[in-house]
């Protein structure tokens, strides 16, 4: 059986954050694609004091229908504190 869509999430959020040793903030959204499912990930590139100024990467996992960790590329990089002004994926 396929797996569902908040598996695919959980399956990305593990596998990013073994694959890059970073931290996850949170997860921007998901969808089926072509290739498979797209998963947008905000990863902590860098802790800051204070935590406004905290380095956040943009990533983009693809996963196959099975859930298996395909592709993976970081798209972006913004301060916490800094309101997102356009779309970045």
């Amino acid at each position: 059986m396929a797996p569902n869509i908040s598996e695919l999430v959980k399956k990305a959020r593990e596998e990013l954050s073994k694959i890059t040793g970073l931290e996850l903030s949170a997860t921007l959204g998901a969808a089926r694609e072509d290739l498979g499912w797209k998963i947008i990930l905000e990863m902590i590139e860098k802790h800051s004091i204070p935590d406004q100024m905290d380095i956040l990467a943009i990533y983009e996992a693809i996963l196959d229908d099975e859930g298996n960790l395909i592709e993976f590329n970081r798209k972006g990089l913004r301060r916490r504190l800094d309101t997102e002004t356009s779309e970045i994926v």
